[in-house]
């Protein structure tokens, strides 16, 4: 893959909480991604010359209910089709592995709704809504 290679792993807490700031995505603390990433139900790393440069995970149940999570690569290696090789990985493992009818979700920031649709991944407006809230925030 022109000098990249992605590895079904999950990303080291050291990496996740880089990769995670480096792409414009909220920061974690230390303690979250070391209670979280553990539970990770499939993950994936983009390796560049020994470096962790992107990644992509799935969490989940195992069985009705998965969430794709944690997209990001570097600023320097976005536009070079990487992201399409995360989610390709993450599609094919719950293709060959999650039970048929499973509801797997995702959030989409800005423009990667389009490449999420690239993978079947449709709007659920109106007919349900995201909704969320942040442990320890009134608001």
């Amino acid at each position: 893959m022109n000098g990249y290679e992605i590895i079904p792993s999950t990303p080291t807490v050291e990496d996740y909480l880089r990769l995670r700031v480096s792409a414009g995505l909220s920061a974690k603390t230390e303690e979250q991604a070391s209670r979280g990433l553990p539970n990770t139900w499939f993950g994936v790393t983009i390796m560049a010359s020994g470096r962790a440069i992107g990644m992509g995970r799935i969490i989940g149940d195992g069985g009705t209910a998965f969430q794709i999570v944690d997209i990001a690569l570097e600023p320097a290696h976005q536009g070079k089709g990487l992201g399409k090789q995360i989610m390709a990985a993450l599609t094919e493992r719950l293709e060959a592995h999650a039970p048929r009818g499973a509801y797997v979700s995702l959030i989409a920031d800005g423009d990667a709704r389009h490449l999420y649709a690239k993978f079947g991944f449709q709007l659920v407006t109106p007919a349900s809504v995201g909704m969320a809230r942040r442990v320890g925030s009134d608001a």
